[in-house]
């Protein structure tokens, strides 16, 4: 019974992929199944809930995996500034090795489902709730007080998320390098000791 399980990680892996680059609405079931290599009848077996439960799951692995780098950039950076400057650059890389054609997979998944589906806009809340704790600790560490590295923390996600979007269009890491210079800068001026 293992080997289904296998299907049901191919078909989430498929779907972020897939979401990232092509987006949500232009991501039909069929797509998902072919890119995962799993039978069609796993996806049913293991997203009764259709497209819409595959969405949640792509936004949770999405989370999980960012919550993962925005950890381990934590455990080894100076500070709040050059975590967030170590990952924007790795987000910079990433996008520059697509040919800025890949996107958010959790980002393209809640504009289009946001706030109409309740599960996916519950998976994408609490994602960002994860990574602004992991900021916010880690700009308080630096000396932050706790309700200005919360706000900090917020507009971290809004900065580079919307960067994204910009490295797109700009087909450059410029946007990325400057939010992620820029925020740096602000948090230097936010220290209360």
């Amino acid at each position: 019974m293992a080997a289904p399980r296998k299907h049901r990680e191919a078909i989430i892996d498929a779907a972020v992929r897939l979401f990232r680059q092509n987006g949500y609405s232009a991501t039909g079931l069929a797509d998902i199944v072919k890119a995962s290599g799993a039978p069609k009848g796993s996806v049913y077996h293991y997203f009764a809930g259709g497209k819409p439960a595959i969405g949640e799951a792509a936004v949770r692995e999405a989370g999980r995996r960012i919550l993962a780098t925005v950890q381990e950039l934590g455990a080894s950076a100076g500070s709040a500034g050059d975590l967030v400057r170590r990952h924007a650059e790795l987000l910079a890389t990433w996008m520059a090795q697509s040919d800025f054609r890949d996107g958010a997979p959790m980002t393209t998944v809640l504009l289009e489902n946001a706030p109409q589906d309740p599960r996916i806009t519950r998976a994408g809340r609490e994602a960002m709730d994860a990574w602004m704790a992991v900021l916010q600790a880690r700009l308080e560490a630096d000396g932050v007080g706790a309700e200005r590295a919360s706000r900090l923390a917020s507009l971290t996600i809004a900065a580079l998320e919307g960067a994204l979007v910009q490295v797109r269009v700009e087909q450059s890491a410029r946007p990325l390098i400057v939010a992620a210079e820029e925020l740096d800068r602000l948090f230097a001026a936010s220290r209360t000791v």
